[in-house]
């Protein structure tokens, strides 16, 4: 024991050099990397260390003094030095002490793999889609520009979208999933199962985290970074889903970050193609098209921690500041008759995860810094990396995004869990990073994710997040962290509510005791969950994945291979409208206007049109230039293959009224 003994002493100096010399080699380009397991491991030996060198050099000088003093007959100082060579003697046998081991993030031991909770939602309860194409973004773009949408296959993503509406509803063409989708999601509001009523409003919720001063030109809105955020691509293809397909109109449709603002590459790309669309900014910028958004006025959701754990001033550690007890939303919120929450699949180093709980923080009116930073103490670690040591990590605490769940305007007129993960990353403020996990294997996530039930979308995004971002790949790890997915426990079942309190965030008295299903995979390469291993017993998730090919969701509607016409928009339209069809790939187009008798009022011919999504602006007159009268008119698109030959042909009837 005694040769142990000495070893240890022997080595500590060694270990607690290297230990300090690796901590700031990781930590001092990166600072978040302080939250990784292995430097809170090492953080331990290196201060250990520290307070073992400080320790020898303030006993040697005390002792020095202590002679000085003895030579010089000054008893009284030679006895105060002695006593600090004693303190830091002893200060100096305590660090080379075996360390403290700082204990490392982990998930909830007690919630193993396929053990669901909760009541699994959905036209098919649980199920969560997940669509996977390599192709669908530029896997070798400049990452300091990924987010232009040329880095975006646009076509890949619509049909990406179009693969998942079919899986999450059952049905084969684009139409009818859109009908099955409001049936679905109006039955359960206690409206019937109808279906989309024409001048209904749907506000499209982004999430545009970076988008504070700073990090982009106040005169232009171009991004100044590259943080990874909703992107283009699924948000458009969303519009052209709802405008082509469902029939809305686009001046029924709006779309923004009501905390934040618009970028130019983004709303290039949206108004580009709808320009009816309201696109909504915290501050209004009619210069540039931008709508400033108007909050509530009054306060129409009320925290379930009654003030014991919301506060404000929640970015000052140790200030106690004010209960937060209620606050408004954006009256975007009140009108609209349907929400679509788009966020981006990412950790976060306060909630651990961010996806559609938590982008709702940014739904709601600012607090007295501008900001969410009041919502912040309902979250697992409020300060996130300002402050490492405070962490909410029990299970059973106030979790901030079950109320955002709960809310009636926020999740109940959520339409469909839609979750844009092109470009999944570790942090919210990082940029997108390569994955390693399969089927990644070192490229962009390129995914999409969709379903019903807002509890099981979010314990999948979960499992993807913390089995990519652990200490082995040297990320940010503050998915890791422990409770991470309290909140999803709690959204589950009410009986892990925490003690005393019951979420209410629409003050009726009326308690939702079940908002979905939780449940952990099998293992990071299977991904199995119990609806998976089980489709007739099980009651958890059903993951259906889908790796998208150009050929492995054919539209079943307009077959052969992707060619569609979709409904004019506006339809009745005066004096113009917009004709909008997809090609397969490169071919010849001509688009021709009939009366309803037949006869030929207009025709434009494309020699070569590229694959995708095309259009045509019809402004109601004939060939001579001259306005023609209201009616019935067809519209026919007669496209020829230049690659194979094919040919396709398709018509639509649509109404001129003035």
């Amino acid at each position: 024991m005694k040769l142990k003994q000495i070893l240890n002493k022997l080595l500590f100096p060694l270990i607690g050099l290297g230990a300090l010399i690796w901590f700031l080699i990781r930590v001092i380009p990166k600072p978040s990397r302080a939250t990784y397991p292995c430097m809170r491991v090492a953080y331990p030996v290196a201060s250990g260390f520290v307070i073992y060198l400080l320790g020898i050099a303030a006993s040697a000088f005390a002792m020095g003094k202590v002679k000085e003093h003895w030579k010089n007959s000054r008893y009284w100082a030679m006895a105060g030095f002695f006593t600090i060579a004693l303190v830091a003697g002893f200060f100096t046998f305590q660090a080379d002490k075996p360390a403290v081991y700082a204990n490392t993030f982990s998930v909830n031991t007690a919630d193993t793999a396929n053990v669901p909770i909760g009541v699994a939602k959905g036209i098919f309860p649980g199920r969560v889609v997940w669509v996977h194409d390599t192709a669908a973004v530029n896997q070798n773009c400049n990452i300091s520009s990924w987010y232009l949408p040329a880095n975006m296959n646009q076509t890949k993503v619509d049909q990406m979208l179009s693969s998942a509406l079919h899986s999450i509803t059952g049905q084969t063409t684009d139409s009818a999933a859109w009908v099955a989708i409001f049936k679905y999601h109006n039955n359960t509001r206690g409206k019937g199962a109808v279906n989309y009523v024409k001048g209904e409003k749907i506000f499209i919720k982004t999430n545009a985290t970076s988008a504070y001063s700073g990090n982009y030109n106040a005169t232009t809105l171009v991004s100044n970074n590259n943080v990874s955020e909703t992107s283009a691509a699924p948000v458009l293809a969303v519009l052209r889903q709802l405008v082509y397909v469902v029939g809305v109109a686009d001046s029924n449709i709006y779309i923004g970050d009501p905390l934040k603002h618009i970028y130019k590459h983004l709303y290039d790309a949206w108004h580009g193609e709808f320009p009816h669309a309201h696109y909504l900014d915290n501050s209004g910028s009619t210069n540039l098209g931008r709508e400033k958004v108007v909050a509530s006025t009054t306060a129409i959701i009320h925290y379930s921690d009654k003030g014991t754990v919301l506060r404000t001033n929640s970015m000052s550690p140790g200030t106690p500041g004010v209960p937060v007890l209620q606050n408004n939303l954006y009256t975007i919120f009140e009108t609209a008759d349907y929400v679509l929450n788009i966020p981006q699949l990412k950790g976060h180093q306060r909630a651990g995860m961010t996806m559609f709980a938590k982008n709702h923080l940014g739904s709601q009116v600012p607090g007295p810094g501008g900001n969410a930073d009041q919502l912040h103490m309902g979250l697992v670690r409020p300060y996130g990396t300002a402050d490492l040591n405070t962490v909410r990590g029990d299970y059973g605490m106030y979790r901030v995004q079950v109320d955002m769940m709960t809310h009636k305007l926020l999740s109940g007129k959520n339409l469909l869990y839609i979750m844009d993960a092109l470009w999944g990353t570790d942090y919210e403020l990082d940029f997108p990073l390569k994955w390693q996990m399969a089927p990644f294997n070192n490229t962009y996530t390129s995914s999409l994710f969709v379903s019903f039930d807002p509890v099981a979308i979010e314990s999948v995004g979960y499992d993807f997040l913390r089995s990519e971002f652990t200490d082995a790949n040297t990320q940010d790890v503050s998915v890791q962290m422990p409770a991470v997915d309290d909140y999803l426990h709690q959204a589950a079942d009410s009986t892990n509510w925490p003690a005393g309190i019951k979420y209410d965030p629409n003050n009726t008295g009326v308690h939702v005791y079940s908002l979905g299903v939780h449940e952990h995979w099998d293992n990071a390469t299977d991904k199995k969950y119990t609806r998976n291993l089980n489709p007739t017993t099980g009651t958890g998730i059903e993951l259906i994945e889908t790796e998208q090919t150009s050929t492995s969701v054919a539209d079943r509607e307009n077959s052969p291979e992707y060619f569609r016409i979709y409904s004019n928009y506006p339809n009745p339209f005066n004096p113009s409208t917009t004709i909008a069809y997809s090609l397969p790939e490169k071919s010849s187009v001509v688009v021709t206007i009939y009366d309803i008798q037949g006869r030929q009022i207009k025709s434009y011919s494309f020699s070569a049109q590229s694959a995708g999504y095309q259009r045509v602006v019809w402004n109601g007159t004939n060939e001579r230039g001259n306005s023609i009268a209201s009616g019935v008119y067809v519209y026919r698109v007669r496209a020829s293959s230049l690659g194979e030959g094919k040919t396709f042909d398709r018509s639509a009837k649509m109404l001129l009224l003035k």
